[in-house]
């Protein structure tokens, strides 16, 4: 399976939101592709896998396995480009999951992408 599908499913898993709705979801699926067939691929297979719930125009994380700061989202310092808002950089932090590393993003976005703010 692509590994677009397999990062966007264990962002799903690892999601601090009781529910979000579908537009809030897909913005945050963004942060690994922007992918339309891709999106729609990880959130059916998410469901079928029973990560998620899907009702309504409302998407449900069936997992409390929150990242941890530290360890599941690590920070490098370099020159980066956020991944969700395209801001210049010095600090990365990326999302360090068992199916690859999503990021870079900044202090501000990370905290959205993983339900944090």
């Amino acid at each position: 399976m692509d590994d677009r599908v397999e990062r966007g499913i264990a962002l799903l898993a690892r999601l601090e939101h009781e529910s979000l709705s579908l537009a809030e979801t897909i913005d945050r699926l963004e942060a690994v592709t922007t992918d339309p067939t891709a999106i729609r691929t990880i959130l059916d297979e998410a469901a079928v896998r029973g990560i998620i719930e899907r009702a309504d125009g409302t998407v449900r994380p069936r997992s409390s396995q929150y990242l941890r700061f530290g360890r599941d989202v690590i920070s490098k310092d370099g020159e980066f480009s956020c991944k969700r808002c395209g801001s210049s950089l010095s600090t990365g932090y990326f999302m360090d999951l068992e199916a690859g590393e999503i990021g870079p993003f900044g202090s501000t976005c990370i905290r959205k992408v993983t339900g944090r703010e």
